[in-house]
Order: C-alpha cells, then structure tokens, then sequence
C-alpha cells in the first residue's frame, strides 16, 4: 500500500535550490493508475508511484512542469496527535 504522505523537493537546474511541500494521498488516480497527492492548497498535485517515481499534474494554467523532483515517504500521522482530524480537541481553535 502506498504512503499517506509525501514530501516534494523541487531542485532548480543545478541542484542547489530546493522547496519541501508535504502532499497528502487522495481518494484520485491518475493516468498511470496511481495514486494522486495534493498540498493543503490543492495547487501542488502529483501521481505517485510504488517506486517513488513522480509526475506533477498542472491544477492551473501558466504552470510549468517541474524538472526534478523526490518523493520522501513520510510517516502516517498519529490520529490521536493534537490538531489533527482524528482528535475530537485538535480541531478547537
């Protein structure tokens, strides 16, 4: 089964810029039958495969498609943690 999240890093051409975004796995799939991930936003979204293997899909006109980016499996969240949705007191702000 694949990972609820992922994180992104996005490199410039030379390898020396890089932006982390944490994507969540959605109920999609894409075209190559794996599982979609988007950002909190919705802009940032991604098919993922078993293999690690990336392909960000443009959410929005005048988007570029990205060069270079690695997925890094991240932990299943606790549901019991504070402020997540599984914590009947983590949505009370």
């Amino acid at each position: 089964m694949s990972p609820l999240r992922y994180e992104l890093v996005f490199s410039d051409a030379t390898g020396a810029a890089q932006d982390a975004v944490v994507v969540e796995r959605t109920h999609s799939t894409g075209s190559g039958g794996h599982p979609v991930y988007t950002d909190t936003t919705g802009i940032i979204r991604a098919e993922i495969s078993d293999r690690g293997e990336v392909r960000v899909l443009a959410s929005g006109g005048h988007q570029q498609p990205a060069q270079s980016v690695v997925a890094r499996p991240l932990p299943d969240a606790d549901p019991k943690a504070p402020g997540t949705p599984g914590d009947p007191a983590g949505s009370a702000a």
